[in-house]
């Protein structure tokens, strides 16, 4: 099928008569929806909590083992006596 056809085909499809959709299927579709949209909203609510528990670990770890400050050399021993 070439390009010609293609496009042919895929007018006769727009042209077309839509199907009718059964009325059954819009309250499982709004039912679906609306899941679909408390599971996102709750996927989102959880990735921030971890995210401000995680932001709270890393504070208290940088509080506690002072990460920014350079270690004591362990090379040469201290000089005393002098």
């Amino acid at each position: 099928m070439n390009r010609a056809e293609r496009e042919a085909a895929v007018r006769r499809v727009m042209g077309a008569r839509p199907v009718p959709v059964p009325p059954e299927l819009y309250p499982d579709a709004v039912r679906r929806g609306e899941r679909l949209l408390r599971r996102g909203r709750l996927a989102r609510r959880v990735m921030w909590a971890l995210l401000c528990v995680a932001a709270v670990v890393f504070g208290v770890w940088a509080a506690y083992a002072h990460p920014w400050v350079e270690p004591p050399s362990q090379t040469t021993p201290p000089v005393d006596g002098w």
